[in-house]
């Protein structure tokens, strides 16, 4: 069956609460003080089942100083229902409601010209003409207006149909993604513990899940900036789910569009509260700046840079102040305006002044530090932003193509780190049902390449390839002897920080074109070591010099004179020979290998004929194998490595 979550909206004492008891049977009133005042003060919540769907009714406060409360409900309706008082009309906290629904992007709704019964003909007429005044050009031009008395019932089967209608047309939210629960009320039950309530946005949550409470607002959760951005290191609460309520009845799932109440375990109530998110873990980021579009209300002050300002989202309420990117004047004169004007549009950036859970794609309230009024609202276009100059024109075009295509500006701003698939969802807002398709369409573009998990801009993959031929090259230039370079030496010295994942793609996409040879090492495919006559004259001859040495070989610097070569033919040869492994290095000492090989083979065979006791310390090798102390140490190192012996105090055990 399908849910659909349902939210009032009006002025104080226009019957919000009245028209949710007619519908649903139910006071969502709960609070004392709110029965003893007759007023809603903070969020009242009651269900029911019309047709063949389940509603979730939020109720919120109408008096302007609860307005904060009624931010945290509004945010994760499907529909709104703006109730106005028939003998009234239009009054104040109707128009900011009305306001706050709009700039929240709230898809659907009705109207519910309530208390008909007090008004006469005309006055009801008058006010469903300043309705339509107020809607016109909004997602309520059109809508449904219904009038009706929740104390005589006339006209609340006409609201039921209503609402089924416009409710037939919402669209549901994603189910398979990860779990996104804004808490709106937390309190704890007798011989059950910690329940948490909230509209489940995504995702589904079922018994034992494993989730977390986020962000840690406890005083020792560390939320401390990155210095590469806003995002925060993230400080969770894990918790278990022990049982999940939908509509007030015990089920064994939630799924997204639910309102749900989640028996958590492994938190104290007292360590959760409005504003925080219950997650999947791992899913979210933490952040104290986001970029985000801004519209400014048409009867609001002027946004000024700098202004400190009360930001809503979801169900949380922070303090911050906006730094304006725009808007700019266009041309080569542009200069940036030190506010953005009422009824103008523009681009910010939030800098608050507490750990949010934003994610790419949330809509968000803007209220004035004081006096607490609505000014504005907008978007987030980037959870996270790079910490970069924001009043430029550049900053500006950024802002702008972050509006219009949020998945190739992220992925061509994050360059050789590329952008996680998953970050798609939180950072690009991508619809979790609609990311393999556009995952499809980036790379049916050539706008995007995937490297493993990681998207990345094909002209960073493209410049990728060509730093590695003409690093390779480079490098057959200046030791035409050398096989190649190592592999990571190479991601070392061409993609530095860059992401392994694109670099292997890299690497996949040179060797399948047949441009480079990948094996030990890395090399051009035309690369070959090919020696001159007096090179291969002297690699024989230190080859032979060092066979012969066995373990007393002579010094690096003396091989030149004894193999009758050039100094510098030498060491190319030498190097050769290491790499073809013929050399081996121990310590500063260079070895054949046969020798080192047979070293090994004649210390197993002193085990063999001493059993399992056999020892041997420096003086008895030195005499053993007839070398002094300068190689006698560096080859019982050796040997301690290759895990043919393990030194005791002043002897080695033999392995």
């Amino acid at each position: 069956m399908k849910s659909v979550v349902v939210g009032t909206a009006g002025h104080i004492d226009h019957g919000k609460s009245a028209l949710v008891r007619a519908l649903t049977g139910t006071d969502p009133d709960r609070l004392k003080e709110e029965k003893a005042r007759g007023i809603t003060i903070d969020l009242g919540f009651a269900h029911a089942t019309i047709g063949d769907i389940n509603f979730a009714f939020v109720d919120v406060p109408g008096h302007e100083r609860f307005v904060k409360n009624m931010l945290a409900g509004v945010g994760g309706i499907d529909l709104v229902v703006l109730v106005v008082a028939a003998d009234e009309s239009v009054m104040p906290q109707t128009r900011e409601h009305f306001d706050i629904c709009r700039l929240l992007q709230v898809p659907a709704g009705l109207i519910a010209l309530t208390k008909s019964d007090l008004a006469d003909a005309e006055t009801l007429e008058l006010t469903r003409m300043e309705v339509r005044e107020l809607v016109t050009g909004s997602f309520l031009e059109g809508a449904p207006v219904v009038p009706l008395s929740s104390k005589t019932g006339d006209g609340l089967d006409v609201f039921r149909d209503a609402l089924v209608g416009v409710s037939a047309g919402t669209r549901g939210r994603p189910i398979d993604a990860s779990v996104r629960l804004p808490i709106d009320r937390v309190f704890s039950m007798k011989g059950f513990g910690t329940v948490v309530t909230g509209t489940l946005v995504s995702g589904r949550i079922t018994t034992d899940s494993e989730l977390a409470v986020m962000p840690d607002t406890s005083p020792s959760a560390s939320s401390a900036p990155s210095a590469a951005s806003g995002s925060s290191r993230a400080s969770t609460i894990k918790v278990k789910v022990r049982g999940v309520q939908v509509h007030g009845r015990k089920q064994p799932e939630a799924i997204a569009g639910n309102r749900t109440a989640v028996n958590v375990s492994g938190v104290d109530v007292a360590d959760v509260a409005r504003g925080q998110n219950l997650v999947t873990p791992g899913a979210f980021e933490e952040t104290r700046l986001a970029d985000a579009t801004v519209e400014v209300l048409p009867d609001a002050k002027p946004l000024k840079h700098g202004a400190r300002v009360r930001f809503h989202q979801g169900t949380a309420e922070i303090l911050g102040r906006v730094a304006i990117v725009g808007p700019l004047r266009d041309g080569a004169d542009a200069q940036v305006r030190p506010s953005i004007e009422p009824g103008a549009r523009g681009f910010i950036r939030l800098r608050l002044e507490a750990a949010a859970l934003l994610a790419r794609g949330d809509r968000y309230i803007l209220r004035a530090y004081s006096p607490s009024v609505t000014i504005a609202g907008g978007v987030i276009l980037d959870p996270a932003p790079p910490r970069a100059a924001i009043r430029t024109a550049a900053a500006l075009d950024r802002m702008r193509r972050l509006e219009r295509d949020p998945a190739g500006a992220m992925i061509a701003e994050r360059g050789a780190l590329g952008l996680p698939m998953r970050a798609l969802i939180t950072r690009a807002g991508v619809d979790p049902r609609a990311i393999d398709e556009r995952i499809a369409a980036l790379l049916k573009s050539s706008e995007a390449v995937l490297a493993g998990d990681v998207l990345v801009a094909h002209a960073v993959l493209q410049q990728l390839t060509g730093t590695i031929v003409a690093t390779l090259a480079e490098h057959h230039r200046a030791e035409p002897l050398s096989e190649g370079i190592p592999r990571e030496e190479l991601r070392e010295r061409t993609f530095g920080r860059g992401a392994a994942s694109i670099f292997d793609r890299a690497l996949a996409d040179l060797e399948r074109a047949g441009t480079i040879a990948v094996r030990d090492r890395v090399a051009l495919a035309t690369h070959r070591v090919a020696l001159s006559p007096d090179e291969d004259r002297a690699r024989l001859a230190i080859e032979r010099v060092y066979r012969d040495a066995g373990l007393t070989p002579p010094d690096a610097a003396a091989i030149a004179r004894d193999a009758d070569a050039s100094p510098a033919v030498a060491d190319r040869m030498l190097k050769l020979l290491q790499r073809q492994k013929v050399l081996v290095r121990v310590d500063t000492l260079l070895f054949h290998d046969q020798a080192l090989k047979q070293l090994k083979a004649e210390v197993a065979a002193l085990k063999t004929a001493a059993g399992p006791a056999a020892r041997i310390d420096v003086a008895t090798f030195k005499e053993r194998f007839g070398v002094t102390r300068k190689f006698a140490i560096p080859l019982l190192e050796y040997l301690d490595r290759e895990r043919v012996t393990r030194r005791m105090g002043d002897a080695r055990v033999i392995l």
